[in-house]
């Protein structure tokens, strides 16, 4: 049976779209499409389907977007931000276990509403006289049929909370401690590759993670397993996978960003990557940065200046200078960048920064904020935790926020099925490196 994420009728449309946001010339294609597919999707054309994307991909140089490394460095604006302060092993260990406390805290908030429209959100809160909303979302009984049934809604709502439920945004954290308790620092792109079909069924990886994962099988090797037949090579996988590589690398956000590079390039590619650096990078800088923005630019200053992933995140800081109202922010937001997908990287990075910016530090606020702006919430919101606990440590997160976690985790990854999050926090710090 085919994956869902890899039906062909999916994978034209989602490819064509995606070569339009990269600003290719897809007039042939569609007409090929029109012509020869119509509405039945008969898969006889499928390999043809692809000969044709590579002719119209291989002919276009991608001078501001690459997905080499090499490359990659070559665009980044200079800077010099390694200024900072090394951490004693209990501060270090109250950032990183802050870190993975505000995450699972933030992706536990999003979870209810994942791939919910900010309209969306906004008419449930404001039938439970909850909008704006300041803490975890209240439940509705019986549950509405509109809530997406793989978000353990009865188990991630106000008051029902009692641990991390099983979520992919922290599995992808937990496979990152147990890749370096297995290949220590210096992993590969390969190495990611096998601890992902030892750890992760098949139908539990969806969009560009379930490409690459079919290409392993097939005996594709990376980074090859990101381009081949991927149209999600820019969608958000890939930043969800950032956070271990920030936690180790407190203070280096370039060393941060290489690793995240490493990772990404299996399922990814362009922005795709570049919106895992820049989380990275961001992690990493927030145990030595105090102020937001400046988390937000040290991110910046470790991917291609002119990509637009860096645009669009200078477009939001921006926006959050002249608006005092972060729904004025999202509107604009939403409208620059909407025509993305849901689960691009570009528009919901762009909410991640609004979130960060206009919450001001406040841990509660800021992934609120981001919560209430849609799309992919309880990545967006992990990630905005994520920064924020490393900023201000486990000691300084508000305890309503993280005392119904209960220090608890679920995992499908191998012999983390059942986590202690302050044991994660501890195994984490054994590979951090502070120059």
């Amino acid at each position: 049976m085919r994956h869902a994420n890899l039906s062909f009728e999916i994978i034209v449309q989602t490819e064509i779209k995606a070569l339009k946001e990269e600003v290719y010339n897809t007039h042939e294609i569609d007409d090929w499409v029109k012509t020869n597919i119509g509405s039945d999707y008969n898969p006889v054309f499928e390999d043809e389907f692809w000969v044709r994307v590579n002719e119209l991909i291989n002919h276009r140089n991608d001078e501001f977007e690459p997905s080499k490394l090499d490359q990659i460095t070559k665009l980044l604006p200079r800077a010099d931000r390694n200024n900072y302060q090394i951490l004693g092993k209990k501060q270090l260990l109250d950032r990183v276990y802050g870190a993975w406390l505000a995450r699972c805290a933030g992706c536990t908030l999003g979870k209810p509403f994942e791939l919910w429209s900010r309209e969306k959100i906004r008419e449930y809160l404001i039938n439970v006289d909850c909008y704006p909303i300041n803490f975890y979302i209240p439940p509705i009984t019986p549950t509405p049929p509109s809530i997406n049934p793989w978000t353990d809604y009865e188990r991630t709502t106000r008051g029902n909370i009692t641990k991390m439920v099983r979520d992919d945004d922290i599995d992808y954290t937990i496979l990152g401690l147990k890749i370096l308790e297995t290949f220590d620092r210096d992993f590969s792109a390969t190495d990611i590759g096998r601890m992902w079909q030892e750890n992760f069924p098949y139908y539990s990886v969806f969009t560009a993670e379930a490409a690459a994962y079919r290409n392993l099988i097939n005996d594709i090797s990376p980074p090859e397993t990101a381009y081949h037949r991927n149209p999600y090579r820019e969608f958000i996988g890939a930043q969800i996978r950032a956070d271990m590589w920030g936690y180790i690398n407190p203070g280096d956000p370039k060393k941060a960003a290489e690793m995240a590079f490493r990772d990404a390039s299996l399922s990814h590619t362009k922005n795709g990557i570049y919106g895992e650096m820049w989380a990275a990078a961001c992690i990493a800088s927030a145990f030595y940065e105090n102020e937001i923005l400046d988390i937000i630019l040290a991110g910046l200053e470790q991917i291609p200046e002119k990509s637009r992933l860096s645009k669009a995140i200078r477009q939001t800081i921006q926006w959050t200078t002249q608006f005092d109202d972060w729904e004025k922010v999202c509107d604009l937001i939403i409208e620059k960048f909407g025509h993305y997908d849901t689960v691009h990287v570009i528009n919901n990075t762009c909410l991640i920064v609004m979130g960060l910016l206009m919450g001001k530090g406040d841990f509660g606020k800021s992934i609120c904020i981001t919560l209430m702006g849609g799309y992919d919430t309880d990545c967006t919101c992990a990630t905005v935790g994520s920064i924020l606990g490393a900023r201000i440590g486990a000691g300084l997160l508000p305890s309503e926020w993280i005392a119904p976690l209960n220090n608890k985790a679920d995992s499908f990854v191998t012999g983390f099925e059942r986590s202690n999050i302050l044991d994660l926090a501890k195994r984490t710090i054994q590979f951090v490196v502070q120059n």
